[in-house]
């Protein structure tokens, strides 16, 4: 259980923060940026949420958020070899949780038309704010390319599913949120 009862503690006045595991890093440490920008995409997702009215999507949607707070722990605490942790005590994302992904866009899509174009990020307050938390999504795919790339550090294949899977869910959950107005799509060259 987490017990927060101190909110500030000066400890990163100086730019270095504290990872799960103690060890200190910068604030712009490749780790760091890749935890921080999952928040981002679980905070673009509750603003989204705002202006869901369908009970199903909202439930998937806080499903998602709590998804994005243990691969935020997951990245917070690196493995390191010379401190073995007991891996039921390690908080990872499953396979599970990438194929419960899977099933949801499945759901999501089943009824929608087959797209004739690319979908510009627009439509109704809620799908404009899925595609916000989806191209954050991207970038913190992105980011965590990086961090699996870099010396020394490492990152479990299943969170990068994971995330590659919600920017999936994302753009699709953004689609279902048209449905009925129907997408916003692009039109080549129709501004030139």
């Amino acid at each position: 259980m987490v017990k927060l009862d101190r909110i500030y503690t000066r400890g990163g006045d100086k730019g270095a923060t504290s990872l799960a595991t103690g060890a200190r890093r910068r604030k712009d440490d490749i780790r760091v940026e890749a935890y921080g920008a999952i928040d981002e995409t679980n905070a673009a997702i509750g603003v989204a949420r705002l202006a869901v009215n369908d009970t199903a999507l909202d439930a998937m949607l806080e499903r998602i958020q709590n998804d994005l707070f243990d691969l935020g722990a997951e990245l917070a605490t690196p493995h390191d070899p010379a401190k073995p942790v007991d891996p039921s005590m390690r908080l990872v994302i499953l396979p599970s949780q990438v194929a419960r992904l899977e099933k949801e866009i499945d759901a999501l899509n089943a009824d929608l038309a087959p797209l004739r174009s690319f979908v510009l990020p627009a439509g109704t307050p809620v799908a404009a704010h899925l595609h916000l938390a989806r191209t954050i999504c991207r970038r913190a795919e992105r980011v965590m390319v990086t961090l699996m790339q870099t010396e020394g550090e490492e990152l479990s294949a299943v969170a990068l599913a994971y995330v590659n899977r919600l920017s999936d869910f994302l753009f699709v959950a953004s689609r279902y949120a048209n449905r009925e107005k129907g997408d916003v799509l692009w039109k080549p060259g129709a501004t030139r």
